[in-house]
């Protein structure tokens, strides 16, 4: 039987005056590897995607970190200079196709801007420059050329007991690498909180009522799926999830 397929959304980016629909080969890696699955990416389109065609030719969806922020009038606010950068293409793609696949019970893992993307897609919003609220840690990215010290694992977050993460990655502490200056600020109703950061910084959630696997976290498993055990544990998680999803299509 072949492999799995899960979709990653692109990002629309400007190479040398040439437009790019683009995702990063971390993400990419971690689904083939991590995930065992095979990956088809998405075209951030603003118009002409439609997400149930795209859903019915895959079993997961996988929505990546991106440079870009979600746009603030899509959780009722006005946008300023301090929340971008924005990709009107990845967000009229990617929103879509969290909620159809949730919809429809397609098993959904969520990271860094995608954990924002479904805390939107469900009526939440977000915070931007947190690192500026009092109380809360720096969590941006170091601006260092090494991307293995750049990504590094320095950070604790506590997985709540009883949570859905918890059978996957060990209820209480774990360490990971989240890397962002926004967060969820209101969490959607239809989301649990399943970790949060020391200095109350929401790092994962889940969607209450569920069909399927639907997660998301602040940080970035993908980096290190391929040493590191929470992150690698998360993607099979995932992977099993997709699995089950399209064995059931066939039954």
């Amino acid at each position: 039987m072949s492999k799995p397929v899960v979709a990653i959304p692109c990002d629309f980016r400007e190479f040398d005056g040439n437009i790019w629909h683009v995702a990063a080969n971390q993400y990419v890696r971690a689904a083939v590897e991590g995930a065992d699955v095979m990956a088809f990416l998405i075209p951030a389109l603003e118009t002409g995607n439609d997400a149930d065609e795209i859903l019915d030719r895959v079993d997961g969806v996988l929505a990546s970190g991106a440079r870009s922020n979600v746009h603030p009038s899509l959780y009722g606010r006005e946008a300023t200079g301090a929340d971008g950068p924005f990709d009107p293409g990845r967000d009229a793609t990617s929103l879509p196709l969290i909620r159809r696949a949730l919809d429809r019970g397609i098993p959904l893992l969520a990271i860094c801007r995608g954990i924002q993307e479904l805390n939107v897609a469900l009526g939440g919003t977000l915070a931007t420059e947190i690192q500026e609220q009092p109380g809360i840690w720096d969590h941006r990215k170091p601006d260092v050329p090494d991307l293995d010290v750049a990504y590094g694992i320095r950070q604790d977050v506590v997985v709540k007991e009883g949570s859905c993460l918890a059978p996957v990655l060990g209820a209480g502490r774990i360490r990971v690498n989240s890397l962002h200056r926004q967060a969820i600020a209101a969490t959607a109703p239809s989301l649990a909180v399943e970790a949060v950061a020391d200095d109350g910084t929401i790092e994962a959630v889940s969607v209450i009522g569920a069909k399927a696997f639907a997660v998301g976290v602040q940080w970035h498993p993908e980096y290190w799926v391929r040493t590191d055990g929470p992150s690698a544990a998360l993607f099979k998680a995932f992977g099993d999830a997709v699995r089950a999803y399209r064995e059931s299509k066939t039954q």
